[in-house]
């Protein structure tokens, strides 16, 4: 049975599908009536095997949210002209590096991205590319790459995400 809400998480490189933040955020959406999903895609460290992955799981909802972190946010983002989310949120997305520098597209109208200042993996500036590209509201935060130090600001972020996804 297809859910009428669904956030469908994509995490790091070299963390795993139930890391701090996503089990922060996943608490928040099921408040939110959201069911939720966090695919493991840690057998692979290719972020296109990964957006393959997504994409084939292929989640449907009547409002779907991907959100996804640092090389998840590539993945999420990369998946979005196949499954044409309601909603994209990225954190310190790690877009537009040598290899894996196109132009994500499809990148629904409601979408945000959320990057530390002191980001010492991924430079805010990449999240501050996509955002001018694609007018996506911008957070940076005084914090690293894994956000984990913010998790209230992110979760406030989230759940507006979350409401102005469910009534589109």
């Amino acid at each position: 049975m297809t859910p009428d809400k669904l956030v469908c998480f994509a995490h790091g490189k070299e963390s795993g599908p139930w890391g701090i933040k996503i089990k922060h955020l996943a608490a928040i959406a099921r408040e939110q009536g959201f069911d939720v999903m966090s695919p493991d895609y840690s057998q692979s460290v290719d972020p296109d095997v990964r957006v393959s992955q997504l994409i084939g799981l292929a989640p449907k909802a009547r409002c779907l949210v991907l959100v996804g972190s640092s090389m998840g946010g590539y993945v999420s983002a990369m998946a979005c002209e196949t499954l044409r989310p309601t909603a994209l949120m990225l954190l310190a997305p790690a877009l537009y590096f040598p290899g894996w520098d196109r132009e994500p597209a499809g990148i629904p109208d409601l979408c945000a991205v959320v990057h530390g200042w002191g980001d010492e993996i991924v430079p805010y500036e990449r999240g501050l590319r996509f955002a001018r590209r694609h007018k996506a509201a911008l957070h940076l935060l005084d914090s690293d790459h894994s956000l984990n130090d913010k998790l209230p600001e992110l979760g406030r972020i989230f759940a507006s995400v979350l409401e102005q996804a469910a009534v589109q």
